[in-house]
Order: structure tokens, then C-alpha cells, then sequence
């Protein structure tokens, strides 16, 4: 559901002046279904692991309440309509974000975590594709605008992650991950990588507002907020208890809604995308090749009146980018 979430921001966000609402429901139930089909494939390969944590050692497939074959069914076919349903309710970008997250997720970040921690990090891009998916969904292209809210969910991932694989690190060791609170008995370098990663966030209000995506209480209000999570990590680097894990594990559940939450409601409609097209640079020449044609006419027919001065266009063509992993010394 929190997939989902995101990826309903990231449709309204997409949408400029008016959201479609029949797209918004098409987006979210295809995502649903993907998101339904990555999970059900993570769970099949990791049963056996999972029968040996206290956390997971009731879920279906380890208790026994339902076969291998059965969610292998069930997880094939919901993929397939889901990936099925944003190809043709939505577009082909969005079916296609959707079907890689679901490659990523189950088929490398999946067996990762048995390998290696840089796991997290795969995870947390995994985490960050939905809202891209969504803006895409809604505009049909992924903008500079589009990384915002991928870029959140990515940051917010490591510290959010490093709480829960630090407080549930011998359950993890039973189960045979390779989680990065592993391979750090003091939660030191665990701790200064949740730090780091939430002073990541801070800018992120700041860009929102000069990329015309929000209004300036937005700037305001997520720096207070990211300043909040960051004062949890900060007090979790320095005194490396489960309590203080377990606070900004908390403090990280409640940031990313409150953190949607501001962006919708600060939303500007009409936010430039930053995407050029083939007609803006057409039309960009025409006016530049016009008033280089006309200037001097302009000046004898204006002669003792002040001339307008010429309009100036730019357009920004960003390569879409996700924020890189940051790998940890081992």
C-alpha cells in the first residue's frame, strides 16, 4: 500500500492543472498488482529464510497455509495484468517502470540480500521507481520535475531500512541475510549512514519550490521536517541503543506522509516540466530568426520610443538520473 501511495503522488504530481481520476484508479491498481507480484516472488524465494525468522515465520508460504506452486500462479498472473493494465490504461513508460521494478526487485534485490549489504542500496532504488512510474503514468515522460519525490523515497529508504536491520539484526543473522548492521557490531558506521542519508533530504524542499513543483511553505515546512528525522539520526549516532533506533525508525514511518502530504497540498498546477519538444524549438528559431529579420524595421518605425526587449527562451533536457547507492567500506 505504501507503493501505491507513492505512486498516486507521483500521477498527481504528473498532472499539471486537472487529474485524471479514471487514470489516477488505473494507475494505482496496476501498481498494485506489480507491487502484489514482486512480493509474492520475494516470498517464494525466500521461504526457507523466512521459516527461520521470529518476524516472518508466519507468513503464508512458511506456515504452510498455501503451496509454492499457488503463489507462483498467483504472482505470475497478477504481474502480467497489472503490467498488462498501465500498458493500456496509461502508457507504455509506465508499463514498462513497472515491469523493471518488478525484475529488480525479485530477481536481483531478492537474492542480493543473501550475498551482499550493498542490498539496501538496490532496494531503496527499487523503492524510488513508483513515483517516477506515476508521473509518468500522468504526463507520459519522465522530467527533471519527475525526481523529486524518487529522490525522497530513495534517501528516506537508507535511514528507514538501517533502524529496522539494526533492531532486528540477530533475526536477520538467523535468516541468512547480509544486512549492512552485520558487518558493524558498534552501529557506528550504521548510524553515520543514516545520518548522512537524511541531510540528503534537506535540499529537497528547497529544489521543489525553485523547480516551481510547490509553493515556498513547502521549502519551509520540509526542512522543518527533515531537520526532525535528522535530529532521531543524529541522537541514534550518538548514543547507539535499540531505543534510539527505534525512534527514528518511527521518526522515518512518520516523515514520508507528512512529506506527500505537503507536496499535494502545496502543489503548483501549472509547474514547468522541463522538457523540451520538437515545437518549442521550432517555435523558438521562428522568433529568433523574426526579430533578427525586423530589428532594424523596428528601430526606424519605434525611432524615439522605447523597443521591447527580446524574450529570451531556455529549456532544460535533463538525462533522467537516479541518486547513485552510496557503498559503505566493508
Amino acid at each position: 500500500m505504501l507503493v501505491v501511495a507513492t505512486s498516486g503522488t507521483g500521477f498527481v504530481l504528473g498532472s499539471g492543472a486537472a487529474v485524471d481520476l479514471s487514470g489516477l484508479c488505473y494507475t494505482c491498481a496496476g501498481t498494485m498488482m506489480v507491487a502484489a507480484s514482486a512480493s509474492s516472488l520475494n516470498q517464494v524465494f525466500e521461504k526457507n529464510n523466512d521459516a527461520k525468522m521470529k518476524r516472518t515465520m508466519q507468513r503464508p508460504l512458511p506456515s504452510g497455509r498455501i503451496t509454492i506452486p499457488h503463489a507462483v500462479f498467483w504472482a505470475s498472473s497478477v504481474g502480467l495484468v497489472g503490467t498488462a493494465l498501465l500498458a493500456s490504461k496509461t502508457n507504455a513508460l509506465a508499463a514498462g517502470l513497472a515491469a523493471s521494478n518488478l525484475i529488480l526487485y525479485a530477481f536481483v534485490y531478492t537474492p542480493l540480500k543473501q550475498i551482499h549489504p550493498v542490498n539496501t542500496w538496490v532496494g531503496a532504488v527499487v523503492g524510488a521507481i513508483p513515483p517516477l512510474l506515476g508521473w509518468a503514468a500522468a504526463s507520459g515522460q519522465v522530467s527533471l520535475n519527475s525526481m523529486l519525490l524518487p529522490a525522497a523515497l530513495y534517501f528516506w529508504q537508507i535511514p528507514h531500512f538501517m533502524a529496522l536491520a539494526y533492531l532486528c539484526r540477530n533475526d536477520y543473522a538467523a535468516g541468512g541475510f547480509r544486512m549492512f548492521s552485520l558487518t558493524d557490531a558498534s552501529g557506528q558506521r550504521t548510524a553515520a549512514v543514516a545520518l548522512r542519508n537524511c541531510i540528503y533530504l534537506i535540499p529537497l524542499g528547497y529544489l521543489a519550490y525553485d523547480w516551481g513543483v510547490t509553493s515556498k511553505w513547502f521549502c519551509l515546512e520540509s526542512t522543518l521536517l527533515t531537520l526532525a528525522i535528522s535530529a532521531t539520526a543524529f541522537s541514534f549516532y550518538r548514543d547507539r541503543t535499540m531505543h534510539k533506533a527505534r525512534k527514528m525508525f518511527h521518526a522515518s514511518l512518520l516523515y514520508l506522509p507528512v512529506f506527500m502530504s505537503g507536496i499535494l497540498f502545496h502543489r503548483l498546477s501549472d509547474n514547468d516540466q522541463h522538457c523540451t519538444t520538437d515545437s518549442e524549438l521550432d517555435t523558438t528559431a521562428e522568433l529568433a530568426s523574426s526579430f533578427q529579420g525586423n530589428r532594424d524595421a523596428d528601430r526606424k518605425k519605434n525611432r524615439g520610443t522605447h523597443g521591447r526587449p527580446p524574450v529570451a527562451y531556455a529549456s532544460v533536457a535533463p538525462f533522467p538520473f537516479l541518486p547513485a547507492p552510496s557503498y559503505a567500506p566493508s
